[in-house]
């Protein structure tokens, strides 16, 4: 079972550093640099995962798809959101297929 008290604390952490100074805190700089600097991250972190998947190495891939989920918490953040939301809509899609779950977005 995956240990989500740990991504809870660091849930925590993020929504503290939304409070921080910009110079105390990696997290709070790419908060006062606003959606497009930590969308930018995201999509770094994403290519990086790729990379490392392509490469093979099962640890670097574990590392860097890490550092995706820690900055996609960041972007939540940023937008109010959480862990709980995204869990909240793996629950709703459970036991859908992904057919038919893509068919019931709207366009």
């Amino acid at each position: 079972m995956i240990d989500l008290e740990v991504i809870h604390r660091v849930q925590a952490t993020l929504a503290e550093r939304k409070r921080a100074a910009p110079d105390t805190s990696y997290v709070a700089s790419l908060y006062a640099k606003g959606t497009d600097s930590i969308c930018k991250k995201v999509a770094e972190e994403a290519a990086e995962t790729i990379m490392a998947a392509k490469d093979g190495d099962r640890l670097h891939l574990v590392r860097e798809v890490t550092d995706l989920w820690f900055h996609s918490m960041v972007l939540l953040a940023h937008f109010d959101l959480g862990v709980d939301d995204v869990l909240f809509e793996f629950r709703r899609r459970e036991g859908i297929s992904g057919i038919d779950e893509k068919k019931s977005r709207p366009a």
